[in-house]
């Protein structure tokens, strides 16, 4: 075995590199009628897509499975072999299959072709081979035919594989925007992720209630509102009326400009130094919106308000951290 040197190592990566950027760029002239044809058939679909490949395609043919399912589209994967023992009960009429193979003759895809054909489900292939079976028998076909694999045996695929990845991402991504998809959507899907909490996740969640609120009426001195502040640990605490509604809030912040200016503690109600008017949040809107407030702001807590300005909780940077939600 010759020794490799650095260079070489670098070399060898580049040249790849640069062999599947050209198959991906050659992909851009495939975005055609027949694409425009594999998404209308997929958005009339009344069922699920199913997606099957041998091999390294069918490795690919799960991820675009996952991405189709993950924006929009139900999808599931089917590996071939198994579909001829017994799985291909999983394909029914209403849907509609993408076939995935670099050759378009993958024996174990091929067998399955009449039965698919006999349901009623419509096909769609993804091929190297314009002139192959699956081409042929395909209600419309993708083409993702390679110039070189990235492999320089042109054994292993490589080109191959990346390019018919990348068409199932633009097929999802066309398939998403038509069905006008949204983050909101996406989250749904993906509940457990950062991307789940931060975009649902309400304020009411995790909000500080009842007791938990640091709160002081009207009249309260000052040196009564910085112990309601110690108490409660928010950094803050919110001023009421007599009929609980929010009229200000006093921060940590406000502390020290008050103390600046010398103000007497014991005999300063809190009306006197509090700030008036600050931003609120509704309990429904979503964690991720009192976030953003606090960050424009450059604020660590929010007063959760009602419909009729009635203080009914509180929110802090903390909990935002705890949650997830940053």
């Amino acid at each position: 075995m010759t020794a490799h040197t650095d260079q070489d190592f670098r070399t060898s990566a580049l040249r790849a590199i640069r062999i599947e950027t050209k198959a991906i760029e050659a992909l851009e002239s495939r975005i055609d009628e027949s694409f425009i044809r594999a998404c209308e058939v997929i958005m009339q679909c009344k069922g699920r897509v199913v997606v099957t490949g041998m091999g390294k395609s069918g490795h690919i043919g799960n991820k675009i499975a996952a991405t189709l399912a993950s924006t929009g589209t139900p999808a599931f994967f089917v590996h071939p072999g198994e579909a001829s023992h017994g799985d291909l009960g999983m394909i029914t009429g209403q849907d509609v299959v993408i076939a995935i193979s670099n050759s378009g003759n993958t024996s174990e895809v091929v067998t399955i072709l009449p039965l698919i054909k006999r349901m009623g489900a419509p096909l769609i292939s993804m091929t190297g081979n314009r002139d192959s079976v699956l081409s042929r028998e395909a209600v419309a076909n993708l083409d993702v035919s390679v110039e070189a694999e990235a492999c320089p045996l042109g054994l292993a695929p490589t080109s191959s594989t990346t390019a018919t990845l990348v068409m199932g991402d633009a097929l999802a991504v066309a398939l998403l925007e038509a069905r006008g998809f949204s983050a909101e959507d996406f989250a749904f899907s993906h509940p457990g992720g950062t991307l789940g909490r931060r975009l649902l996740l309400r304020v009411s969640d995790i909000m500080h209630t009842g007791d938990r609120i640091p709160m002081v009426s009207e009249g309260t001195t000052l040196s009564g509102a910085l112990l309601e502040i110690s108490r409660k640990g928010l950094g803050m605490t919110t001023v009421v009326d007599a009929k609980g509604r929010l009229t200000g809030v006093f921060t940590d912040g406000d502390l020290r400009r008050t103390l600046d200016k010398s103000v007497d503690i014991h005999n300063t109600a809190i009306e006197q130094v509090m700030t008036r008017n600050g931003k609120t949040i509704a309990a429904d809107q979503l964690a991720a919106e009192a976030l953003n407030i606090m960050e424009d702001m450059k604020i660590n807590a929010l007063p959760v308000t009602g419909d009729n300005g009635e203080l009914v909780g509180a929110i802090n940077m903390h909990d935002l951290l705890r949650a997830g939600v940053i």
